[in-house]
């Protein structure tokens, strides 16, 4: 009775384990439904599905597992899989704590310019995550009005402004000054944003330390960047993202992350 009752609780706690993959899944799905697809969700949406058939299937893949690990071969192969997943893990949980640091440190005092990093601008105006930015650079200009402010992001192929003359509109109907805000609309990437952002600062001798403000989950990769590029990046205002969003672009953050340091 006893090992049943074990066996049972045992059960239980997979099938939890199981619906929490399962339901992280569907998060990681939900972008799908407005046709955005990256590297986030399609790895997170997979490893997930992946963790909930696991913990459901646990019994056969054990056994499965026993058979391998009876020939050397089969050790190395588990040995090798447990190493890398265990790094991985751990890869991410460090990833993510140093995203966690970068999110907030607002400007000590106003010798400072605001860089709002560009987002994707729809036919209607600009999409949720720029609207996003714009209205924290919106709050903190506002009550600093001394604060100069550029502006950044170019224009794509399906965008019918640039994102930079999108977030200018958008500040100046919320009462801020035109003689305040300066226009960088050729980048196409953060780097790109980060380089003439600063050519621009230069050309009109703006303060030199910039406050940088763009999502939570994108200040580290772009604080990083800054410092690559030699740019006096030391403080950061981070807008809202959706949380419906959020898991599918933290997670394309970790390979941003991992691909411009190997790119360095």
């Amino acid at each position: 009775m006893e090992k049943k009752k074990h066996r049972m609780t045992l059960v239980l706690i997979r099938l939890i384990i199981a619906g929490c993959f399962a339901a992280l899944a569907l998060w990681f799905l939900a972008p799908f439904t407005v046709k955005i697809i990256n590297v986030g969700n399609a790895f997170g949406f997979t490893f997930c599905a992946l963790a909930a058939s696991a913990a459901l299937f646990w019994d056969p893949l054990a056994r499965l597992a026993g058979r391998i690990w009876q020939s050397p071969a089969g050790r190395v192969v588990l040995s090798s899989f447990g190493v890398f997943l265990a790094g991985g893990i751990l890869l991410c949980g460090v990833l993510s704590a140093l995203m966690l640091r970068e999110m907030n440190d607002p400007p000590k005092n106003d010798d400072t310019t605001v860089v709002v990093l560009g987002c994707k601008v729809n036919k209607g105006g600009p999409s949720l995550m720029l609207s996003k930015r714009i209205n924290a650079a919106k709050d903190y200009l506002l009550a600093h009005p001394g604060v100069p402010v550029v502006v950044s992001g170019g224009q794509g192929d399906d965008e019918y402004i640039s994102e930079a003359e999108c977030m200018r509109s958008l500040l100046m109907g919320y009462g801020i000054s035109e003689d305040r805000i300066y226009l960088e609309d050729k980048s196409k990437d953060t780097k790109e944003n980060l380089i003439f952002s600063q050519k621009v600062i230069e050309e009109n001798a703006l303060p030199s330390r910039i406050t940088l403000v763009t999502d939570g989950f994108h200040q580290y990769r772009a604080e990083m960047l800054a410092g690559q590029l030699g740019i006096d990046s030391t403080y950061n205002i981070s807008s809202a993202t959706p949380g419906w969003l959020l898991p599918t672009y933290w997670v394309r953050e970790w390979f941003g992350i991992v691909f411009y340091t190997l790119k360095r």
